[in-house]
């Protein structure tokens, strides 16, 4: 079953309606932009950290215009440097490569291993959009479906305020 099938499968299982639209894969934020044009959700873009000992992972989900401030999200957690983690980890952890993160990566992390970030002005958009595991696709759901997705994924979360 391909990374993208499992995200279909699962969002049928919790009964979660979403819209899908196609197109060639996009690596970057910056790529996908035309893409996204006539889509209306919020877009946002996924970053995937590790703390300094290797222990700790988390997956931060912030508006796909914002620059997150690194130093800042290092003082909150008061566990040192935090880097972005190594495709092997991504591989690991969200059986994700490079390009395709999502927060649907959580699907693969049978041990709610990973912790989520998500950027406090999230929680005013009606729809967000996510790739499917794969990034030759957008996927868009409401933002309540999105939290029913979270609470079904059994890892923890928590909506900060990432910038100003």
């Amino acid at each position: 079953m391909t990374q993208k099938e499992k995200v279909f499968q699962t969002l049928k299982q919790l009964d979660i309606s979403y819209e899908l639209y196609e197109h060639p894969p996009v690596p970057t934020v910056e790529e996908a932009l035309p893409y996204w044009e006539n889509i209306d959700a919020t877009h946002c873009k996924n970053l995937f950290f590790r703390n300094h000992k290797g222990n700790r992972h988390y997956l931060v989900r912030l508006r796909h215009d914002r620059k997150l401030n690194i130093r800042d999200l290092e003082q909150r957690l008061k566990q040192g440097k935090i880097s972005f983690a190594s495709p092997h980890r991504m591989e690991r952890y969200l059986g994700l490569s490079g390009g395709s993160v999502s927060v649907f990566g959580l699907i693969n992390d049978q041990e709610n291993h990973v912790h989520l970030f998500l950027d406090d002005g999230l929680q005013n958009a009606e729809r967000i959009s996510f790739h499917p595991n794969e990034n030759n696709a957008t996927l868009v759901v409401s933002f309540q479906s999105f939290l029913k997705f979270l609470e079904w994924s059994g890892n923890t979360y928590e909506f900060i305020s990432l910038y100003d």
